[in-house]
C-alpha cells in the first residue's frame, strides 16, 4: 500500500517525495519548498480548468451519439458539417500566421531524419536510443532481410555476405557520395594531404589513377584512432562516416581497407511516458522519472548479461574531428532527446490533494521531466542534451484548440516554478485526434511560440474515428482504413496545415511508426514514401531501422520536398469528414470471422503482459506469427472496431467470447517458451484476460475510447493480487 507524506496541502507518495528531494533537486538552484508549492499551486489552479475539458469531451460525444443516430441512413455532409459548427466541434479558422518558435535545436527544427520512439521505463532500451544518433550500415545490411539470406550463414564472420554487404554500401556511396569518373567500388586507398593548412582527400583506384569527391564540399573532416582513419562527410544535413582500418577483420578482406559505414541516424528519440509504458501507480512514476533524470544528467548506466558477457551501456560520448582547416570541432554522439508526457485525462496516486483525490498525472508530467530536464538546461551534465537550452515535452491525445492552450498555460507557469525563461518548454503536438485534426491550424496557433513538432498517428486517430462515430454506422474493416479516402486526407492535411503556418525549417512534420522490426527490406522499400509526402522525420522502432531509414534522408531532399508542397492545394475538410461506414460493402461469414480473429489476437497478446507483466510496449506474434511493435494505439483501434460491430449487429457478443477464448489458446501457444507468462486458458478468468473483455464489451463508453482507464484498473489488481 502507498505510504504517504505531507508536503503543505498536498500528500505525496513518501518514495516520490525521497526521489524529488534526494535526486533530482541537488544541484539545482530551486528548493523544495519552492518545488512542492509550485505543484501545490498548479493542482489548485488548473484542475478545475482540466475537468471542465474532459466535461466538454464527454458533452460534444453525447451531441454527435444524437444526432448520429437520429440521421442514421440519411447522411447529409452539409448538414453534417453545419452541425459540427454548431456544436462547437468545428472552431472558425482565423487569419493566416506564422509559428514564433525560436532557440531549437537544429535538430528540432532544420534538419530531417529518422525519428525513435522508446519507453523510459526500460533503461536498456532509452540508453540504446538516445546512442542510436550513429549507426553502423554494415551491421544494418548484414543483420537484417535487407539483403537475402542465400545458402546457410556461417558462424562468426561469413565473408560472403560481408562481400554483398560491402557491395551494397558502395552503391550507397556512388549515389550520394559520388566520384569523379569512377565507384567506390574500385577505391584501393583513401588519403588526405595537408597543404598550407588545408587538408584535401583524394581516392587511389585499382588502376592506379587518383581521383576525388564529384563534390569536394560533401568531406568535412576526419579522425583517427590509433591505425583507424575516420573520414566524416556531410550530405542533406545528415553525416556520414567511412571507417578504415585493414587490422579490422572486415577491413583486411576489402581492397580499400574500409571496415564500416557509419551513418547520422535518429536525429531525435522520444522517450515516452505514454503509450509505450504501463505506469499506473507512484513506483511505476518513480521509476519513469529516474530514468528521464539519468538521461538528463548524462550518468544513466545499465548493466546486463549477453552471450554469457557482462555488459555495462552508458550514453554515448561526443565524436571529436579535424576539420579541412586542421581544426578541431564535435558532433553529438547522441540523439536530441525528447520527453512524452501522458495526456489531459488521467489521473495519478503519485500524488494526492487537500481532499486525499489523485491529481492529473498531465499536471505533474509537465513539472517533473521540466525540472529533470534543468540538469541540461543548466549544464550541470558531463555533455548537453539540447545544446540551445530547451527542453522538449510531446504532447498526445489534446482535442482541439482549447486543451493546447490549456497545455501552454501549464508549461507557462511551470518555467515560472522553475525560474525559466518564456518558450524554454517546446511542444509536440500529436494530430491523432479527430478534433485536433479538424481544427489543426487553430491547435497550432494556441502554441505557436513554442511548436516544434506535429506528427501523424494513424492508429489513435483511427481509434479516435471509430469511436467518435461510433453511432454512424458499422466501419469497414480494419486493414481496409488506410484505403479510406479521409485517411489520405488527414495525412495531407497535417502536412499542408504545418506548412502553411511555417514550419518549414523552424519545426518538425512527422509522421508514423513502421511496425514491423524484423521487415527491414519492405520498410526500406515503402518508408520513403512518407517522406515524399512532405516529413522531415517518421518513427522508426529500433536504432538498425534509424539506420536504415536514414537512407530515404540521403535519397531525397526534405527542404525541397517541403518547398514544393507548400504551393499545392490542400487538403480536402469534406473529405477528412467522410466517415469510413462499411455502407453496402458485403461482409460474409468468414469475413466477420477473419477480422474478429485478427483483432482478438492482437488484443490479447498485448494485453497479457500489459496486465500481468506491466509491459506496455513489446513485439507482439501477429496471428500469422509476424512480430508487430504493440502499444496502447493499436490496442485502441483493435478495440474500439470490435465494439463498433458488437453495437451494430455485424456480431455477437457470443462471437466475440468464442473468438477471444479461442484467441486466448493461440497466444498461451505462441508465448509458451516465456517463464514469466502466465497462460489464459482453459480458465479465461485471469485478469488480462477480463481486461481484455473489458476493452471490447464496454468500449463504447470508454471516454473517447481510450483504453487506459481499464488498462490501469485491472493492472493495479494484478499488482495487487501478487
Amino acid at each position: 500500500m502507498t505510504k504517504y507524506v505531507a508536503r503543505g496541502t498536498l500528500q505525496v507518495a513518501t518514495a516520490f517525495a525521497d526521489f524529488v528531494e534526494n535526486e533530482m533537486l541537488p544541484g539545482l538552484d530551486i528548493t523544495a519548498d519552492d518545488l512542492w508549492q509550485g505543484l501545490e499551486a498548479l493542482v489548485r489552479d488548473f484542475t478545475p480548468r482540466n475537468m471542465v475539458l474532459l466535461d466538454i469531451r464527454k458533452d460534444l460525444q453525447s451531441s454527435l451519439d444524437i444526432w448520429q443516430t437520429e440521421h442514421a441512413g440519411k447522411w447529409d455532409k452539409i448538414a453534417y458539417k453545419k452541425f459540427l459548427k454548431d456544436i462547437g466541434y468545428l472552431v472558425p479558422e482565423g487569419q493566416a500566421f506564422q509559428i514564433g518558435t525560436t532557440g531549437s535545436d537544429s535538430e528540432a527544427s532544420s534538419l530531417a531524419g529518422p525519428q525513435l520512439v522508446v519507453p523510459v521505463d526500460n533503461a536498456r532500451y532509452a540508453v540504446n536510443a538516445a546512442n542510436a544518433r550513429w549507426g553502423s550500415l554494415f551491421d544494418a545490411f548484414y543483420g537484417t532481410d535487407v539483403i537475402p539470406q542465400k545458402g546457410d550463414v556461417k558462424a562468426g564472420y561469413d565473408a560472403a555476405r560481408g562481400a554483398v554487404v560491402i557491395a551494397r554500401a558502395n552503391d550507397f556511396l556512388d549515389a550520394h557520395f559520388p566520384l569523379k569518373n569512377a565507384s567506390h567500388s574500385q577505391v584501393i586507398s583513401y588519403d588526405l594531404a595537408e597543404t598550407d593548412g588545408l587538408t584535401s582527400l583524394t581516392m587511389k583506384l585499382q588502376n592506379g589513377q587518383i581521383t576525388a569527391l564529384e563534390n569536394k564540399t560533401l568531406f568535412m573532416g576526419h579522425h583517427r584512432h590509433g591505425d583507424a582513419l575516420g573520414l566524416l562527410f556531410c550530405h542533406h544535413g545528415l553525416h556520414m562516416e567511412i571507417l578504415i582500418d585493414r587490422n579490422h577483420p572486415v577491413g583486411a578482406g576489402n581492397p580499400s581497407g574500409v571496415c564500416d559505414v557509419i551513418l547520422e541516424s535518429a536525429l531525435t528519440a522520444i522517450m515516452d511516458c505514454e503509450d509505450s509504458v504501463a505506469a499506473v501507480d507512484a513506483e511505476d512514476k518513480v521509476n519513469l522519472y529516474r530514468n528521464w533524470l539519468g538521461l538528463m544528467k548524462g550518468d544513466l548506466t545499465i548493466n546486463f548479461t549477453k552471450d554469457n558477457k557482462q555488459i555495462k551501456r552508458r550514453l554515448n560520448p561526443d565524436r571529436f574531428y579535424i576539420d579541412n582547416m586542421v581544426r578541431e570541432f564535435s558532433l553529438s554522439g547522441r540523439s536530441l532527446m525528447l520527453v512524452r508526457n501522458v495526456g489531459h485525462l488521467m489521473t495519478t496516486d503519485t500524488v494526492l490533494d487537500g481532499s486525499g483525490i489523485e491529481i492529473f498525472e498531465g499536471i505533474l508530467d509537465a513539472l517533473i521531466t521540466s525540472l529533470a530536464a534543468l540538469h541540461d538546461v543548466k549544464g550541470k551534465r558531463p555533455f548537453r542534451n539540447s545544446d540551445a537550452g530547451s527542453i522538449y515535452i510531446v504532447k498526445p491525445k489534446m482535442h482541439g484548440p482549447d486543451e493546447a492552450a490549456f497545455a501552454n498555460d501549464i508549461f507557462n507557469r511551470v518555467e515560472d516554478i522553475l525560474k525559466l525563461s518564456r518558450h524554454t518548454i517546446k511542444i509536440g503536438v500529436m494530430d491523432e485526434e479527430r478534433r485536433t485534426t479538424l481544427n489543426l491550424k487553430e491547435t497550432i496557433r494556441a502554441v505557436k511560440d513554442r511548436i516544434f513538432f506535429i506528427n501523424t498517428g494513424f492508429l489513435d486517430r483511427t481509434g479516435d474515428e471509430i469511436h467518435t462515430d461510433m453511432e454512424a454506422g458499422p466501419m469497414v474493416r480494419k486493414n481496409a482504413m488506410k484505403d479510406e479516402v479521409w485517411i489520405e486526407a488527414y495525412e495531407r492535411w497535417n502536412v499542408d496545415t504545418g506548412l502553411a503556418a511555417g514550419m518549414h525549417g523552424k519545426a518538425q512534420i512527422g509522421k508514423g511508426m513502421w511496425a514491423m522490426p524484423s521487415e527491414m527490406r519492405q520498410m526500406l522499400d515503402v518508408k520513403g514514401a512518407q517522406i515524399l509526402a512532405g516529413a522531415s522525420c517518421a518513427w522508426v522502432p529500433s536504432p538498425t531501422a534509424a539506420t536504415l531509414h536514414a537512407i530515404h534522408y540521403h535519397e531525397n531532399d526534405v527542404s525541397q520536398i517541403q518547398r514544393d508542397l507548400i504551393s499545392r492545394a490542400p487538403a480536402s475538410l469534406d473529405d477528412l469528414l467522410r466517415i469510413p461506414l462499411l455502407n453496402d460493402l458485403p461482409v460474409t461469414a468468414e469475413d466477420i470471422k477473419s477480422e474478429l480473429d485478427n483483432n482478438a489476437q492482437g488484443l490479447l497478446g498485448y494485453v497479457v503482459r500489459w496486465i500481468d507483466q506491466g509491459v506496455g510496449c513489446s513485439k507482439v506474434p501477429d496471428i500469422n506469427d509476424v512480430g508487430l511493435m504493440e502499444d496502447r494505439a493499436t490496442l485502441r483501434i483493435s478495440s474500439q472496431h470490435m465494439a463498433n460491430w458488437l453495437h451494430h449487429g455485424i456480431c455477437t457478443q457470443e462471437e466475440i467470447m468464442e473468438t477471444l477464448k479461442r484467441m486466448a489458446t493461440l497466444v498461451d501457444a505462441q508465448n509458451a517458451d516465456d517463464p514469466s507468462y502466465s497462460p489464459m486458458a482453459p480458465d479465461f478468468n485471469g485478469v488480462a484476460f477480463r481486461a481484455a473483455c473489458d476493452l471490447i464489451l464496454k468500449g463504447r463508453e470508454q471516454p473517447n475510447g481510450y483504453t487506459e482507464p481499464i488498462l490501469h484498473a485491472r493492472r493495479r489488481e494484478a499488482k495487487a493480487n501478487k
